[in-house]
């Protein structure tokens, strides 16, 4: 027996230096590029990371949020080859991950300061439809891409939840009494999957990855519903949209936002509107309506203001999600909102707008 155990850890000794000796003589020309994870960073380079929100777009891409880095395996190149800056003698530029200084990567395109790092975005039907009677306006669909995905390459993590309003409204049809209350729903979370998937594909424009996951499962053109799995892609720096709204009747998709808000462990929800934020009435009937920069939780249901409906309002005051309304058709209101720029109305436990004074600065 003594022979046999000694004959298999001779075998398995024998592929363990053929695997190193493989990684040893691996061809100058091929480059591994990669992105250095937490546990190949000292202290210093840790608190870099956290700071500047790095998070590689894909497993094996070459082209990441804020940072751009190649570490190149040869024969000829090891860690005693570097400088004290991740260069090699030979001037090639290879990424150290225990010794290269992380912010010269760093695009200087991206803002200075953001308030939140994941955030829940709800964008309605109505404001995808523009001012059309219907359907999506092209024009409204690439600027919401475009802003999302300007703060996607900055690290921001993003998570959106669509309405669905834009091609199917059940309510005047329930009160009529064409339908009942659950097939309206069910129609209106179809309509919520077409939303998702073209702004999906709006977003894979800018070269932003994306991926739609459904609450009913529509496989061919999306994901079902997979809370950890929707994290991990969060934390691989792809926009995830959230279709279908909670998969069942009687919910809205405000719900749905605040729910999945709660259950991805977002910061915020970011809620897209055609207003300019809450109003104690109708800005659309009534001309002198004031808008309201920051309410509680508490004022917002005692006065019934129009934000969401009582559900998804609980749900953001029993898990503190701060909630911010804005009017989605003024440019770059989106990154405004995330940077924590005063935009629109707050709501949060407290009812004070604090977005300016917490704002962290990388």
């Amino acid at each position: 027996m003594s022979a046999t155990f000694a004959s298999r850890h001779d075998v398995s000794s024998t592929r363990a230096a053929d695997r190193s000796q493989r990684r040893a003589s691996t061809s100058p020309s091929v480059a591994l590029r990669r992105m250095p994870t937490r546990r190949h960073l000292n202290s210093h380079q840790l608190q870099d990371v956290n700071s500047y929100r790095v998070f590689p777009f894909s497993r094996g891409a070459v082209s990441y949020s804020r940072v751009q880095c190649a570490l190149s395996v040869d024969s000829d190149s090891k860690h005693s080859h570097l400088g004290d800056d991740g260069s090699s003698k030979s001037g090639e530029q290879i990424l150290d991950p225990s010794r290269a200084d992380l912010s010269k990567y760093f695009s200087e395109d991206c803002p200075k300061s953001l308030r939140w790092n994941r955030v829940m975005l709800k964008v309605s039907g109505e404001a995808l439809q523009g001012d059309g009677e219907g359907g999506i306006d092209t024009q409204v669909l690439q600027r919401v891409a475009r802003e999302v995905a300007s703060v996607a390459k900055c690290g921001v993590e993003v998570a959106i939840v669509v309405g669905g309003g834009n091609f199917f409204r059940g309510k005047s049809m329930v009160d009529d009494g064409y339908i009942d209350r659950a097939s309206a729903d069910y129609i209106g979370m179809i309509a919520t999957v077409m939303n998702a998937t073209a702004l999906q594909a709006a977003l894979e424009t800018h070269k932003v990855p994306t991926r739609v996951q459904t609450a009913l499962e529509v496989r061919q053109v999306a994901e079902p519903y997979i809370r950890r799995r929707a994290i991990r892609h969060l934390e691989k720096g792809r926009v995830v949209i959230f279709g279908g709204g909670t998969g069942n009747p009687f919910f809205t998709t405000d719900t749905a936002a605040a729910l999945r808000a709660a259950e991805i462990d977002a910061e915020v929800v970011l809620k897209a509107t055609n207003v300019d934020g809450i109003y104690d009435e109708d800005p659309m009937k009534n001309d002198s309506a004031t808008l309201c920069k920051a309410l509680s939780y508490r004022q917002v249901a005692m006065q019934r203001l129009n934000v969401m409906d009582a559900t998804a309002i609980t749900l953001c005051e029993e898990n503190n999600l701060p909630v911010v309304v804005f009017n989605v058709n003024d440019d770059d209101n989106i990154g405004r909102a995330i940077r924590g720029e005063c935009i629109g109305s707050i709501v949060n436990q407290a009812g004070v707008d604090d977005r300016q004074s917490a704002a962290r600065h990388t």
